[in-house]
């Protein structure tokens, strides 16, 4: 069997699986790397010499100094003048798109979305907004930000390293800027005037009450004297339940101890503050004696919540209906929270559920509540698989939860609070970057060492912590660019790309150079709305050398082409980890992306492909 024959099946099974889902991308194409090295079609001594990659290292290096931007507070102090805008949407669409738009361009696009995902979420609750108006505009801005420079998305770094190992050199920090900024801004004016009245509006999921109604949901449990949990340890009671049900709070006496911290024994009198709905609590008195106290439907709960509230005491507990209980027993204390957090693409708990993950137990923190297009889930916690976009309620300690958070893989959404850092670290931040760039445009350093050396200084004098710097690296994304990187080259050495290119060059050969441009951005940004956006720039950039060499033309353009395609996945969810993000937060459907985001393919192809023509003749 011909070698590009083996490439191409390698490849479809790859394609097929990043399209499936089921495993995580990174897996799949670490798989179709090592099959291309047992079928000889990658020597085995240059199996890894794709994590050496320029590529490679520019992205690890943009990671660690888009974060060390974050701790230092350059993008709080943005953020903080975005949130004063005021209650009109097309003034909050502008503000945040735009903003968004400008940090994507200087620092890696999921990243900036991550920041500004619990600002657009705060403008939201505050001006009674649904949400769903601002999270697509916002994460559909963050790609098209994206486009405008080197560093701006691994597409961009991919094809300007993919061109210096054809031609000697690389594209350069703003070889990228005329045609990506005159789509971004193509891309901006059409999102605020027409593209947020394309989105399908979701009603009351801008509050955690309003998506997970927690209230209705909490009830209170009393240890009597014939109980059969009396002496269990919390544990005990979740294995003998066979249910990982959330214990907020154990009330004994006149004090109250966190659920997650609460390691003793169960007494006589104690009374647990319990997430529960009705098939738990009769499980509770069934297999625990558990006696159900007041039930949180009645009036009387909603009138005590309510007093309780306008006391200024935020009020959980369903049977405690005076002040004084309230402010010695309320479960909003010091050393517990309840926060709201996205699951992300790379997170440890996609397809696990939350007794694999020993959340509790690992992590110091209780799983409330699961929201999932926009509605909670009424299934039993314990057997949810967490899915990409999954909001979750959580409970934990103050002092370890943002840790726990980043470990997990998930990005909070309520609750943010603005730090806006040191000015001394902010400045010095700026001032790293500042350098890091001139050493580009002057040729003083190649790019992937002049990020490198910034990224390295940044963590050397403090702007950010060694830990938060490997933290801030995406080993999915690293992974997969390090495997794919090799198959691509694999693509091209057994002549699998030529031979697509001829196909293309017999099948258009009377047609203009530009039908095939088209061509060629059209296949790529298909490509990029099912499988990740750096994998379609690795396989489409050989094509485009080939299809440049065929017509005997620059290959300036198709790169470019393939460059701006391969960033825009605005048809679906599964395309780009931006439109994963807001997907539970904005309560979105699969079909809601190509209602705005097909206009704005077109949109982006309109401006493309002249800019492409008239900045890179053919």
């Amino acid at each position: 069997m011909a070698d590009h024959t083996l490439v191409f099946i390698v490849l479809g099974l790859a394609l097929a699986a990043f399209v499936w889902g089921r495993f995580r991308y990174d897996l799949v194409a670490l798989s179709a790397l090592l099959a291309c090295v047992i079928l000889g079609l990658v020597p085995g001594e240059e199996a890894f010499y794709g994590f050496g990659h320029p590529a490679v290292i520019t992205v690890a290096a943009v990671l660690v100094l888009s974060r060390g931007f974050e701790r230092s507070g350059v993008v709080d102090v943005i953020a903080e003048q975005v949130l004063k805008v005021g209650d009109r949407l097309f003034l909050q669409l502008v503000a945040l798109t735009a903003t968004v738009v400008v940090l994507s361009g200087f620092m890696n696009n999921v990243g900036a979305l991550a920041l500004l995902l619990p600002v657009a979420m705060r403008l939201a609750r505050e001006h009674n907004t649904s949400p769903s108006l601002l999270l697509m505009p916002l994460a559909f801005g963050s790609l098209l930000g994206g486009l405008m420079t080197l560093i701006g998305t691994p597409p961009n770094i991919i094809i300007s390293a993919y061109r210096g190992s054809v031609t000697g050199e690389t594209f350069g920090m703003f070889s990228f800027f005329p045609v990506g900024a005159a789509v971004a801004l193509a891309g901006l004016v059409f999102i605020v005037l027409l593209g947020w009245r394309l989105v399908p509006q979701r009603a009351g999921n801008a509050s955690t009450e309003g998506m997970f109604d927690i209230s209705h949901y909490l009830v209170e449990v009393r240890v009597d004297e014939e109980a059969k949990a009396l002496g269990w340890t919390l544990r005990e009671l979740q294995r003998e339940l066979e249910e990982t049900l959330p214990v907020l709070a154990v009330l004994r006496g006149e004090q109250r101890y966190a659920g997650h911290a609460f390691l003793g024994a169960l007494k006589e009198g104690d009374v647990l503050l319990v997430e529960a709905g009705p098939e738990e609590m009769k499980l509770l008195e069934d297999k625990a004696g558990l006696r159900v106290g007041i039930d949180p439907q009645e009036e009387t709960f909603e009138q005590d919540r309510a007093e309780a509230e306008e006391g200024g005491q935020l009020q959980r507990d369903a049977s405690l209906p005076d002040t004084e209980n309230t402010k010695s027993n309320g479960l909003d204390t010091e050393g517990l929270e309840l926060v709201e957090a996205v699951v992300r693409n790379d997170s440890i708990m996609v397809n696990r559920t939350v007794t694999q993950l020993r959340l509790h137990n690992q992590y110091g923190m209780h799983l409330v509540a699961v929201a999932r297009d926009g509605s909670r889930l009424r299934q039993r916690l314990r057997d949810i698989r967490f899915r990409p976009g999954d909001v979750l309620l959580l409970q934990g300690g103050e002092s370890n939860l943002s840790e726990s958070l980043a470990t997990l893989g998930c990005l909070p959404l309520a609750r943010r609070n603005f730090t806006l850092g040191q000015p001394r670290m902010l400045l010095v931040s700026l001032g790293i970057f500042a350098l890091a760039i001139a050493a580009m445009l002057l040729d003083i350093l190649p790019n992937a060492v002049a990020l490198a050396l910034a990224a390295l200084v940044t963590l050397l004098v403090g702007v950010l912590p060694l830990r938060d710097g490997y933290q801030a690296i995406d080993g999915p994304v690293i992974i997969l660019l390090g495997a794919m990187i090799p198959v691509g080259t694999a693509l091209e050495t057994s002549g699998g790309a030529a031979l697509i290119a001829n196909s293309l060059l017999e099948l258009g050969g009377t047609w203009p150079t530009v039908s095939i441009l088209i061509l060629l951005f059209v296949t790529t940004m298909m490509l990029s709305d099912v499988i990740n956006n750096a994998a379609a720039a690795v396989l489409m950039a050989p094509i485009a050398v080939s299809l440049a060499n065929g017509f005997d033309a620059s290959i300036d353009p198709f790169l470019m082409a393939v460059a701006i395609s391969a960033s825009c996945a605005f048809l679906t969810p599964i395309g780009h980890q931006s439109n994963t993000l807001v997907m539970g937060p904005g309560g979105y459907r699969f079909g809601d992306y190509w209602r705005m985001g097909l206009p704005l393919e077109l949109v982006v192809m309109a401006v493309a492909i002249p800019m492409i023509l008239l900045v890179w003749p053919l």
